[in-house]
Formats: structure tokens, sequence, C-alpha cells
């Protein structure tokens, strides 16, 4: 077992034994532990959307001094910076075609599925009315 799975933020036998060692060296480092405990869950997303923030402010600030060019921040060079938004719009391009694909084989796939279900149903129905399968077996109470 690796060390983040022992330290994760739920009742494991570590994180137990961390927090009563800490409230006997430190009582505040048992408190600590305690709290990483019941609220480490909502950490990564604190930390997610704190990071996200201070992210967009500084962007924001770095925009406001040099000046907003389309996908990012000029570099100086602008035959790099032309290179850069080139492939950046090919990207896009390719991200978008991916997204088509998914969706057409997500249809696709439904469409199959529901083709398998109609096939199973009208069996079925066919084993029902011949009087094989009429009766389904119920499994008793326990």
């Amino acid at each position: 077992m690796n060390q983040s799975a022992l330290l994760r933020p739920d009742w494991t036998p570590a994180t137990i034994a961390l927090m009563v060692l800490g409230f006997m060296v430190f009582w505040p480092l048992g408190l600590a532990m305690l709290a990483y405990i019941i609220f480490g869950e909502r950490l990564k997303s604190f930390k997610k959307d704190a990071n996200e923030r201070a992210d967009g402010f500084f962007a924001s600030c770095r925009g406001h001094r040099r000046g907003f060019r389309g996908h990012g921040f000029g570099s100086g060079n602008v035959a790099f910076d032309e290179w850069r938004d080139a492939e950046l719009k090919r990207l896009e391009e390719e991200r978008r075609k991916l997204d088509e694909m998914r969706e057409e084989f997500d249809a696709y796939m439904h469409e199959l599925r529901k083709a398998k279900d109609k096939e199973e149903f009208d069996r079925f129905m066919r084993e029902r009315r011949s009087g094989n399968g009429g009766s389904v077996p119920v499994a008793p109470n326990a």
C-alpha cells in the first residue's frame, strides 16, 4: 500500500493513529488531523478553485500589462506566435472532429443497444406466446 493511500482523508488506522499521536504531542496537531479526516475530501476542490481563481487574476494582470493575443500572450517572436496560433487552431479543429465522431459513435451505440433490446424483447414475447417461457422463476423470500 502506498503512502498516499495510507493518509487519505478517511477513518483509516493510520489517520486515527496520527490524530491520537497529534493530540498526545501537541493538541492543535491532533485537531488539524481530525479536520483533515473530516474535511479532507473538500480540500481538493477548494485547492483547485483557489488555484483557478489565482491563475485568472494573475493572467488578467499580465494581460493588462502586455496586451492579450488570441490564445495567450505574445512571446515577442512574431513567427513563433503565428505558428503557435496556427497549431492551436489545428488542434481545436481536431478536437471538434473528435467530439463529432464521439457523438456519432454514441448515437450508433444507442441504436445498437435499442435494436438488441428490441430483439431480446421480441424473443421473450415469442417464447411467452408459445408457452415455453410463460412462467418466470421467482426467488423465494429470505
